[in-house]
């Protein structure tokens, strides 16, 4: 049994009540609300996809800071917290159960998988949970309500006062350069329905996106690996968008992916760059 919503004092529209049953059937929002992991919105398990099926990038063990730009209500931050070892044993059993049933290796979804119970910690801005490795620094305008393992800054991410703040987390508890490994953006703007409008909001993003990365990122020659210095962005498919990736991202990284992994929904037009090797901005 699942939620149905009503609005208050007026019968719902034919189109709300389309886009409520479109939701609630669907079964990666079953699966969140089912999830022993409670994660806190359905992108998580695009996150988990993506790492799954690409390297498990996230696991590498010269992974030790992960920047989540727009990062609210903190589904991304709370998967790369888990798989850096901050959500404790339980998170870890939870998900080891979810990849056994997955069976043939194949990325894919059980929602009658088994739920086990435990409640995280609350209340600061950074939460201990389980002896983790590294750090991962969630950035958003709005609150970010506290996740263990994670430091949630409310900021903008442009901002010069931000970006000093996430260059001191960093050499504290990970990189005494001050720089991420890994650096996502699951941000998009609010759908206008107009879509000249919409994609100059994504190109906006992507350009915003890639002026922190190109002063945050660590590149793969400091990190001694090919295919270090990770940045994961998401966009919406448009020819300028692509012109973005020709000139900013294709000539900075050793590789640049085009995804949309399964669990984006099919009519969106949503996809992710998924970039390796970062050469250094040009």
């Amino acid at each position: 049994m699942y939620p149905t919503v009503r609005a208050a004092g007026k019968a719902l529209s034919p189109s709300s009540k389309q886009w409520l049953a479109r939701h609630f059937n669907d079964p990666y929002v079953r699966q969140r609300l089912s999830h022993p992991a409670q994660y806190r919105s359905r992108s998580a398990f695009k996150l988990l996809e993506i790492d799954d099926r690409y390297r498990r990038f996230l696991r590498a063990p010269d992974v030790h800071a992960v920047v989540d730009l727009g990062a609210a209500p903190g589904g991304w931050s709370q998967v790369v917290a888990g798989l850096m070892g901050w959500q404790g044993e339980s998170w870890a059993r939870a998900r080891d159960e979810q990849r056994a049933e997955q069976g043939d290796g194949r990325w894919g979804l059980n929602i009658d998988a088994p739920s086990h119970e435990w409640s995280e910690s609350a209340g600061e801005q950074v939460v201990a949970e389980g002896e983790g490795r590294g750090v991962v620094v969630a950035v958003d305008r709005l609150r970010i309500a506290p996740l263990a393992g994670v430091h949630t800054l409310q900021a903008d991410f442009l901002a010069p006062e931000t970006a000093a703040m996430v260059d001191a987390i960093i050499r504290a508890k990970a990189n005494p350069d001050g720089k991420a490994d890994v650096i996502l953006s699951d941000m998009a703007g609010n759908a206008t329905g107009n879509r000249t409008h919409d994609t100059e909001d994504s190109l906006d993003i992507c350009r915003a996106v890639w002026d922190f990365t190109s002063k945050h990122l660590r590149t793969a020659q400091s990190i001694g690996r090919k295919n270090g210095g990770v940045l994961l962005l998401k966009y919406f498919e448009h020819p300028e968008l692509q012109q973005f990736r020709k000139f900013y991202l294709d000539p900075n990284f050793h590789i640049v992916m085009h995804i949309k992994p399964d669990s984006s929904r099919s009519a969106s037009r949503e996809g992710y760059w998924l970039c390796f090797g970062f050469k250094g901005a040009s």
